[in-house]
């Protein structure tokens, strides 16, 4: 039975309420063990690179341009910045090539900034640095964040992306306000794509701070779910037109299009800043692994390369998204209690019950077996303010499973809800 909460009756909503409260104990007494927590590629993902493991021979060594099994070069192999500079559409002197993560470079750009500053700069981040976190979005980028001690002031996400209007009048009146993440494309978790008025107000958008940055997260730049993926505009060259060529920080990985524990992490940015980074990182180290970035080459060679091995990824996944759409479809939305979104690329979805209710439904689906993603997990500091949203990540559980999580959490959400409306 599914019909409008809010407009039921009395009587029809306790009715209600006592077969959903049947149906969670029936829930708790199957044993269920699922987890939803992280957008995790499943088995049958990480198997498509398996070929990877052997791609590399005497002769692609040889053919290299240096040898990557030695030290040295620290911005990555030529050939790795050259296919990754198609991937982010830029040049390949603006890309840095590193290790397996980007939340790892990320993190290390922000510490570089805190400790020395940043071209434009007067000097440290330290001492009061402030971002702006569009949310709900990516539960990391807040913790490099309050690790390091940069305040998060939080601005709400549209269907273009963040507020502009909002992030604007912010950024124009703090200086102490250094810099914005952003997840542009299927946005972690909304799944929505920056729109092409969004990225130019972001490029060109005054600043009390000089030395303001993006941190331009683009994780899912080719993880589409249809054959006509929204366009997204190239942030490094609308910054370049609008005079702030140094504004982006540019980030990637093939975290989640390789192996996920041994990917390829890239950045990109201008010349200044890349050679700022450069700079700091020769300190740090002799140089990545580029042993692991020509195997990424020999496996994928080009761009073309990359985006055929994308749809095979998303042969895998969007029945798994078309399950979860679909549940939610059959026995949330006539209810009226809670919205999806939408997501035709990325690896979540994002969804929104009552005022009062996330925590609740969390609590609800661990006690039926399914693991969720903590609520409060989109917003700085773990604190939605609505108590109210929840990330869904379909990737990891088999198909058969992602239905049984659904039945959990659909009737969870039905539960909490109907216990606030009570």
């Amino acid at each position: 039975m599914s019909f409008s909460y809010r407009d039921a009756s009395a009587a029809d909503r306790a009715a209600e309420l006592a077969r959903v409260r049947a149906k969670h104990d029936e829930l708790v007494g199957r044993g269920l063990a699922l987890d939803m927590t992280r957008g995790k590629p499943c088995r049958a993902q990480l198997d498509l690179c398996n070929e990877m493991l052997n791609c590399l021979g005497a002769a692609e060594l040889a053919a290299a341009s240096a040898d990557p099994r030695n030290y040295g070069g620290i911005d990555g192999l030529a050939e790795a910045k050259q296919l990754f500079a198609a991937y982010l559409g830029v040049e390949p002197a603006e890309v840095i090539v590193g290790g397996n993560s980007s939340l790892t470079m990320m993190h290390d750009a922000m510490v570089r900034a805190i400790l020395f500053g940043v071209p434009d700069g007067a000097g440290p981040w330290n001492g009061g640095a402030r971002f702006v976190c569009p949310t709900p979005g990516y539960d990391r980028h807040f913790t490099v964040c309050e690790h390091l001690g940069v305040e998060m002031t939080a601005v709400a996400m549209t269907d273009d992306g963040p507020d502009m209007a909002e992030v604007e009048a912010l950024v124009s009146s703090d200086p102490a306000i250094k810099g914005i993440w952003c997840v542009p494309r299927y946005s972690n978790p909304t799944g929505i794509t920056y729109s092409d008025e969004t990225v130019r107000r972001l490029a060109a958008m005054k600043t009390a701070a000089p030395d303001f940055r993006i941190f331009w997260d683009n994780a899912y730049a080719v993880h589409h779910l249809t054959d006509t993926p929204p366009p997204l505009t190239n942030i490094l060259d609308a910054c370049k037109r609008a005079g702030n060529p140094n504004r982006p920080l540019l980030f990637g990985s093939t975290s989640k299009i390789s192996f996920a524990g041994a990917g390829v992490a890239i950045m990109a940015a201008s010349a200044d800043n890349v050679a700022d980074q450069k700079r700091h990182m020769a300190a740090q180290s002799i140089g990545p692994d580029k042993v692991n970035q020509l195997r990424h080459v020999a496996f994928f060679r080009d761009l073309d390369g990359i985006n055929a091995h994308m749809r095979r990824h998303a042969e895998i996944i969007r029945p798994k998204f078309e399950a979860v759409a679909a549940a939610f479809a059959e026995e949330l939305e006539p209810t009226g209690v809670a919205t999806l979104s939408n997501p035709v690329g990325g690896y979540f979805f994002s969804l929104d019950a009552l005022d009062g209710t996330a925590g609740r439904i969390v609590a609800l689906a661990k006690e039926a077996g399914v693991q969720l993603t903590p609520a409060g997990s989109a917003y700085p500091y773990g604190k939605d303010p609505r108590d109210r949203n929840l990330r869904l990540a379909p990737t990891l559980p088999e198909p058969d499973e992602i239905a049984q999580a659904m039945e959990v959490v659909c009737n969870s959400v039905k539960l909490a809800c109907l216990e606030q409306l009570d």
